[in-house]
């Protein structure tokens, strides 16, 4: 069994500036005492010769190829815009800036 306590629960709460309820503190306690047994199990298991590793699975990113492809010209892209001035769309400044 883990060494959480209700008074260990109470003195983190008052590290951390939080106020529990008795009823906190009880649940708290419980739960936090399983979280410590679980990863106590987990350290018992692990030996020298377990691989350590980030993800229990192997990760790999999928990339695809960068390939151009025929897009839209600039007078099309800007064909819809509600304003537009030297080639770009014209938005509204949103910071206090011209």
């Amino acid at each position: 069994m883990s060494e959480i306590t209700p008074d260990l629960v109470r003195h983190l709460a008052g590290l951390a500036r939080i106020d529990l309820t008795e009823d906190e503190v009880v649940r708290f306690t419980e739960q936090l005492s399983v979280i410590v047994d679980s990863v106590a199990k987990i350290a018992n298991i692990i030996d020298a010769e377990t691989p350590i590793t980030s993800h229990p699975i192997p990760l790999a990113n999928v990339f695809r190829e960068d390939v151009v492809l025929p897009s839209l010209t600039q007078e099309q892209a800007l064909s819809g815009a509600p304003d537009q001035a030297q080639g770009r769309f014209r938005v509204s400044a949103i910071l206090d800036e011209e």
